[in-house]
């Protein structure tokens, strides 16, 4: 078996690297989850635009590199893509990185992209780490429909408002969260989306990494959830599908008579409902009168 601290003993060759904007994963913990062309792109780039300056710089010492650090954080995105405008038209190569993980993902280089890509400059994804991804991946969860939320509002009121309008949602979720509010968030999503199996992941690809998995109430409770440390991506399984009952059948064709006749009512109520339309028809005629 090969020493994998010289792996790859040979690599394709690095390729040169064109003007243009490049939004660059970095590793969520692992060093070693670097790739060889986000490498090859940093250390071409006469320019970073980075969320931490100081977290970028300690990534680049890492492995060798220097480059011109820019601060690109909520409060000086705007700032960082005139500056990435103005260095893109004098053909230079730009690079944006968030402190982990995939740039734009609750992230404020979107609003750099947005306006370089507003302008008709090139743009390039460097992929790579993401815990989004990476959680998606350990949870044993369905993630052939997928719904990423990010981080939910701090406030338990506006976190139950959130969670209530993805709650008839038939997908995944996927939300970001901090340690010390994780408790109370797992128990808001119990109360508002009810008894599903979900997975709390922290730490991923460092040494402490951890996958808790049980319902939303379970983890809410589970100890491993009382405010840890590190970062947290919580997933969370689809709702079931729920059964319309005859009340809603009933109340849904009723208002639907107000503007269609029962056969396209009982059509549009069918559809929405996900009931069979004939028995749906018959009874738009009974409540007709006919």
């Amino acid at each position: 078996m090969p020493d994998p601290t010289v792996f790859p003993p040979t690599a394709p060759p690095p390729r040169t690297v064109a003007p243009g904007l490049y939004l660059v994963a970095t590793p969520i913990g692992n060093l070693r989850d670097m790739t060889l062309r986000a490498l090859d792109v940093l250390a071409a780039a006469e320019l970073v635009l980075a969320e931490d300056t100081r977290v970028t710089a300690k990534l680049l010492s890492a492995y060798g590199l220097k480059a011109k650090l820019e601060r690109c954080d909520d409060h000086a995105s705007a700032r960082a893509a005139e500056l990435a405008i103005e260095r893109l038209r004098e053909g230079a190569v730009v690079a944006l990185v968030s402190d982990a993980g995939t740039p734009l993902v609750s992230d404020p280089g979107y609003v750099v992209a947005r306006a370089v890509i507003a302008e008709g400059l090139p743009v390039h994804p460097i992929p790579g780490p993401s815990s989004l991804l990476a959680a998606l991946c350990i949870a044993g969860l369905p993630a052939d429909r997928v719904l990423f939320a990010g981080f939910l509002p701090p406030k338990s009121g506006a976190r139950r408002t959130a969670l209530e309008e993805l709650r008839t949602g038939r997908q995944t979720l996927v939300f970001f969260e901090s340690g010390p509010r994780l408790a109370d968030s797992l128990a808001d999503m119990a109360s508002v989306l009810g008894p599903r199996p979900a997975a709390v992941a922290r730490e991923l690809t460092k040494l402490y990494e951890e996958c808790v998995r049980g319902s939303l109430a379970e983890l809410a409770v589970d100890p491993r959830c009382q405010a840890p440390k590190g970062e947290i991506v919580i997933v969370v399984a689809p709702g079931e599908a729920e059964v319309a009952t005859e009340a809603d059948a009933d109340a849904a064709l009723k208002e639907a008579m107000t503007r269609l006749p029962p056969g396209e009512a009982a059509a549009e109520v069918s559809k929405a409902l996900n009931l069979p339309r004939k028995p749906l028809y018959k009874r738009a005629l009974e409540l007709q009168g006919r």
